[in-house]
């Protein structure tokens, strides 16, 4: 195949797996669901290896794009992994990489709605990450 083709099937095969997010609203703040977030990934012996602020992001550099829209008051992603569970993904299809590490995101909107939430994964083996995610997203928003 040549690398353009290739290319555009890569792009068509991974628009075609995008399904929108899993999300679960939150009745709290801010604040409390971060800590519950963290707590609940930390709670399943995971390590979270970093925290991406892209609230603050968006928020500081809207005005350099052009833009006055305020997407989100505060929103933040956890990333980290699962020995266990990316070993068994990978060894079911190494290109499971791709997937990997795994994010799990708090949000605040504009008007102070809070929410968790995670990224839908294509069937197959990826659901046991799904699971995964899903299990720190409940502890989180049940407490």
């Amino acid at each position: 195949m040549k690398p353009v083709i290739l290319t555009a099937a890569l792009a068509l095969a991974t628009a075609a797996h995008a399904e929108a997010p899993i999300v679960m609203p939150y009745d709290g703040t801010f604040d409390d669901a971060t800590f519950a977030v963290e707590t609940a990934i930390v709670g399943q012996g995971l390590v979270i290896d970093y925290v991406s602020h892209v609230g603050e992001m968006l928020n500081r550099t809207g005005e350099d794009v052009g833009s006055d829209v305020m997407l989100f008051k505060e929103a933040d992603i956890f990333i980290f992994c699962s020995a266990v569970v990316s070993r068994e993904v990978m060894e079911a299809d190494p290109m499971n990489i791709a997937h990997c590490p795994y994010g799990i995101f708090v949000a605040e909107d504009a008007e102070g709605a809070v929410t968790i939430g995670y990224r839908d994964y294509p069937d197959g083996p990826m659901e046991k990450v799904e699971a995964l995610l899903a299990e720190i997203v409940k502890e989180a928003t049940e407490n």
